[in-house]
Formats: structure tokens, C-alpha cells, sequence
């Protein structure tokens, strides 16, 4: 369903993405770990264009996108098939919880205004946060503020799911429930694609686990075999030094 070719992405002189090849089935869980700043995020921002890659393909279905040639339109329905759950939550200070979910509805999917609240109710009760439909991001807690973020990127109904370390930013009081509906998300066989520091987790909901260094692909495979009995001598360190 997902086919990534070549991606590619430098700031200025630095290396970001040296030439990313990524398949990912229809409800395939993958999980993404490695060093900081060796290019996990920016593989993810990539994928939807928050970066616009230098270099490469992404094919969604039966959509195709050329980075260095795409257009406003095919960058905008690539992103209507791409939920992003960031790390900082990015809600609007200025909108309720049922009214942040809306917002993607109303300007990514142009649902009329009062299907798009049904459907952000909706959500909000799948999530657990029905009785915070009013509140605004300020008198919510981090982790409700989370899963409010995560609720707007299941109300677009998109083929994938992209998580930017979405417990990073989090009090570790609030890190179980956000986990807690990232697997109820998985059980659903939501395709997704996480970047975690969360290494238990990722054992835990991972189809696939992939390391990243150095904006390359060092080694992947079934968390079984990536967490107990990595192949790359720079996976076995990371993971020594992790657990």
C-alpha cells in the first residue's frame, strides 16, 4: 500500500535522509527507533511534506508523489491520507477539544460544519474524553491533550498514521494512557508508522522494528530478533545503552 523511494533531505550542508527505500503493508505496525538526530523525525515529516524531501518518491494506494516535482494539490492529498500525532501535541490554544478535531475536518476533508462536530464527538468518546468536549487545551492535561492529537488524526480516516515520539513531551504520570490507546489503535490493525523512545512498547505493538542511524536504515526485522539478537554492531550498542 505504501511505497517509499529514495528519500532524500539535507538542511544546508547536513545530511538528513541518505536515500530512504521503505515498504509498508496495508496494517502493518513499524516502529522506529535509534539516536537522536539521526533522522527519525525528519523521515516522518517528510513522508506528509511538514519537510519537503529533496529527493525521492512516496506512493500512497494508488497516489504517486515525485518530491522534486510535487504540487500544491498532491502535496495536499497525500496529506489527506497521513494522520501526524506530534510530539508538542500542536492543538490550537483557541479551540475547544471537540473543536481541534473538527478543524482537520472542516479545512483537510471540507466536511460541512455540523458533520464535522458529530464526527469529532464521535472520536472524543472512542477516546475517552467525551466529558472534555468543551475545554480548551489549558485546562487539559498533557496526556488528555495528547489524545485529543491523536483523536484529530483519526478523524481524517487516513491509510496511515505517522507518531513523532507522541509520549516525548509527556509527565510520565500521563505516558500509560497515551500508550493504552495507541494499542487499542494498533488492535484495530491501523497501519502506522512510530518513532519511540518507548523500547518495551515497541517490543510490544511492532510488527516490524527499524534502526536508524546517521539518516540511513541500518538494520530492520521482527522485534524479537532486532531486540534480542540485533545483527548490526550499532543496533547492539544503542539497545545496551537504552535498556
Amino acid at each position: 500500500m505504501i511505497e517509499i523511494r529514495g528519500l532524500t533531505k539535507r538542511f544546508g550542508s547536513l545530511p538528513v535522509l541518505s536515500g530512504i527505500d521503505l515498504d509498508i503493508a496495508p496494517g502493518e505496525r513499524i516502529v522506529v527507533i535509534g539516536p537522536s538526530g539521526t533522522g527519525k523525525s525528519t523521515l516522518l515529516r517528510c513522508i506528509n511534506f511538514l519537510d519537503r524531501p529533496d529527493a525521492g518518491t512516496i506512493r500512497i494506494g494508488d497516489l504517486q508523489v515525485d518530491a522534486a516535482k510535487a504540487s500544491r494539490a498532491e502535496i495536499l492529498a497525500l496529506r489527506r491520507r497521513t494522520g501526524f500525532v506530534f510530539q508538542t501535541y500542536a492543538l490550537f490554544a483557541n479551540r475547544t477539544a471537540q473543536g481541534n478535531i473538527a478543524e482537520a475536518l472542516l479545512t483537510v476533508r471540507r466536511l460541512p460544519r455540523a458533520e464535522a462536530l458529530a464526527r469529532a464527538d464521535a472520536i472524543l468518546r472512542d477516546i475517552g474524553l467525551s466529558d472534555k468536549a468543551d475545554a480548551y487545551p489549558a485546562a487539559l492535561s498533557g496526556g488528555q491533550q495528547q489524545r485529543v492529537g491523536i483523536g484529530r488524526a483519526l478523524a481524517l480516516d487516513a491509510p496511515l498514521l505517522l507518531f513523532d515520539e507522541p509520549t516525548s513531551a509527556l509527565d510520565p504520570e500521563w505516558v500509560g494512557e497515551v500508550l493504552d490507546l495507541m494499542r487499542r489503535i494498533a488492535e484495530a490493525r491501523q497501519t502506522m508508522l512510530i518513532v519511540t523512545h518507548e523500547m518495551q512498547f515497541a517490543r510490544e505493538i511492532a510488527d516490524r522494528v527499524l534502526f536508524m542511524e546517521g539518516g540511513r536504515i541500518v538494520e530492520q526485522g521482527p522485534p524479537s530478533r532486532i531486540f534480542d539478537a540485533p545483527q548490526d554492531p550499532r543496533t547492539r550498542e544503542f539497545l545496551r545503552r537504552v535498556r
